[in-house]
């Protein structure tokens, strides 16, 4: 039995794109979570710089968690130079 896949991997290069609903809900979902740290952050910050250097850790998990999530869901990842 195949398992059905979420992310499929390019066709040129590294990485993967959503192909089924549930890989869309999740880059949906990815996208709000950045937008929604970024205003909270930015609401309590006095500076542009300040804004930044508490936005990174934060970017950097969120975007981990979604590498995890393509990886687990999505094609073997691998540098792929078309057909």
């Amino acid at each position: 039995m195949q398992r059905k896949v979420w992310f499929k991997a390019k066709r040129y290069g590294w990485g993967w794109y959503p192909v089924t609903w549930q890989g869309w809900l999740i880059l949906v979902v990815y996208v709000f979570i950045l937008i929604n740290i970024f205003r909270e952050i930015d609401s309590a910050s006095h500076s542009v710089s300040d804004t930044l250097i508490n936005f990174l850790p934060q970017t950097v998990i969120v975007t981990a968690i979604l590498i995890l999530i393509c990886y687990m869901t999505g094609e073997k990842l691998r540098w792929r130079w078309g057909k």
